[in-house]
């Protein structure tokens, strides 16, 4: 797997238990290219999803999810790479909001793990 992917730092496993290096190792390890998003680590960007606000319309400015997606593709992933399913609907709907969810993909370290030991 030599695609560029950049990870999302997930709040759960990311700020609230401090787990940062141990995904990017499971990426770099499945040989893929990965760059870092400005806001990553403890200074990471939520995806939008906590608090219930994944259920909400937002009647001023921009969604949460619309400006993480858009700090992912300035990166030109291949892949926007997290380890939660909240952050994987909220980066998906991000993507086909602006219209590129053909060309870039959403997914688990576990489906690119998965991936790499089929080939």
């Amino acid at each position: 797997m030599a695609e560029r992917v950049t990870f999302h730092d997930s709040c759960y496993i990311g700020r609230s238990n401090g787990i940062y290096e141990i995904p990017r190792q499971l990426i770099s390890r499945a040989g893929a290219e990965l760059v870092e998003m400005k806001r990553s680590r403890s200074r990471g960007l939520c995806c939008g999803a906590g608090g219930a606000r994944m259920f909400m319309e937002e009647s001023m400015g921009k969604r949460i999810n619309i400006e993480r997606t858009e700090e992912a593709l300035t990166l030109t992933p291949g892949i926007i790479a997290t380890e939660c399913p909240f952050c994987m609907t909220m980066l998906s709907d991000g993507l086909k909001a602006k219209n590129v969810d053909d060309d870039v993909r959403v997914m688990d370290i576990a489906e690119i793990l998965a991936r790499e030991l089929q080939d």
